[in-house]
């Protein structure tokens, strides 16, 4: 229940299905696998993720610095990139549209993971600045059915972009309990996503 869901944007199908197992079994959810830049563009546009792994040649005319930009302009998500191209050229286009993190080909999976939830947790917290700090009592202000004090806390975990395994270490309760509580807070911010429920609480906080 609300795990980070993560686009895959790769045109090697074995590197994309092996990928998409190992973040399956590791917290994450794989949103999609998109083999070229059309796919990209129609799963960004009809099952927008909370962040996208992109190689960067995509044998076809628009490649993975190409969707970039357009998660910059349209989306506003977390990336990286995952490529075999470390050239000065490469590097140079890629620095411009300002990745979350650049993993050369080949790679070890637990990096990709561990890229993951860093490029993930320096997102939400870029995009948290400036805004005031969660409050339970402002939160509840407009809700029909106010949070309690632990789904506050898992809320705040949430925003932080924290994932439901840290999650549950980190509150010293199951995997499960967090993934109960996260359904009553989807429930109660008229959310359908992780995504959907940090937007919420924003609102929320600015209103």
């Amino acid at each position: 229940m609300s795990r980070h869901k993560i686009l895959i944007v790769e045109d090697e199908p074995v590197i994309a299905e092996n990928i998409s197992l190992y973040l399956d079994n590791n917290d994450f959810e794989v949103s999609g696998i998109a083999y070229d830049a059309d796919e990209a563009f129609e799963q960004l546009k009809h099952n927008t993720p909370d962040a996208v792994i992109l190689d960067i040649n995509l044998e076809s005319g628009q490649d993975g610095i190409d969707i970039a930009a357009d998660i910059n302009k349209n989306y506003h998500l977390p990336f990286l990139f995952l490529t075999s191209y470390s050239d000065k050229s490469t590097l140079e286009r890629a620095k411009r549209v300002k990745p979350d993190g650049y993993i050369v080909k080949p790679f070890n999976e637990r990096t990709i993971l561990a890229s993951l939830e860093i490029a993930i947790s320096n997102y939400a917290e870029r995009q948290n600045h400036g805004l005031p700090d969660l409050s339970m009592e402002r939160i509840n202000r407009t809700l029909l059915s106010p949070i309690t004090e632990r789904e506050f806390e898992i809320a705040r975990l949430v925003y932080q972009g924290i994932t439901n395994s840290q999650i549950a270490e980190t509150s010293y309760i199951s995997l499960n309990t967090v993934k109960s509580h996260l359904k009553s807070i989807h429930l109660k911010l008229d959310a359908c996503s992780r995504l959907e429920v940090i937007n919420r609480l924003r609102e929320l906080m600015l209103k």
